[in-house]
């Protein structure tokens, strides 16, 4: 067993049983941190962190948990970065991990993205594409392989 554990964004994660199975696996103890009451499996190394409904106290509660030790899961760029500052993995729910090298770009786009929402002035708010198959699979293997890198250290 390793000295690792997960954090998740998870209030609007979609990706919660697929966490519960690759940690289980590799016996990763997963925190599910949510301003509201989440079910969560009845095991011992899956718990809940409920935080205030304050604005960002689960993106602050899981930016001050992190660290080395940790492999955040969120789809929150900013928080994405906080997190990376700790030395903590990151791995968004698409299964992208945000990278020291990577986080810059994420960062810009993200504000172009909102400039260019701000500016449409239509009222219609566009979010992220659907989320696919694709990108569950490829979240599967991208906790796999963070979970597998922490035990070789």
């Amino acid at each position: 067993m390793t000295d690792m554990e997960i954090l998740v964004d998870a209030d609007a994660c979609p990706v919660k049983d697929e966490i519960y199975k690759v940690a289980l696996r590799h016996q990763v103890p997963v925190v599910i941190v949510a301003n509201a009451y989440i079910r969560i499996p009845d095991h011992r190394l899956v718990s809940r962190q409920i935080v205030s409904d304050g604005f960002d106290a689960a993106d602050d509660w899981i930016a001050e948990k992190a660290g080395p030790h940790a492999v955040v899961v969120t789809a929150d760029i900013l928080l994405a970065d906080r997190c990376l500052k700790t030395g903590a993995a990151v791995i968004s729910p698409a299964g992208k991990p945000f990278t020291d090298n990577s986080i810059g770009t994420a960062i810009a786009t993200r504000a172009i993205h909102a400039d260019l929402r701000a500016g449409l002035g239509d009222g219609i708010a566009r979010g992220p594409a659907p989320f696919s198959k694709a990108d569950r699979s490829r979240f599967l293997s991208a906790l796999d392989a963070a979970l597998a890198s922490a035990d070789l250290v």
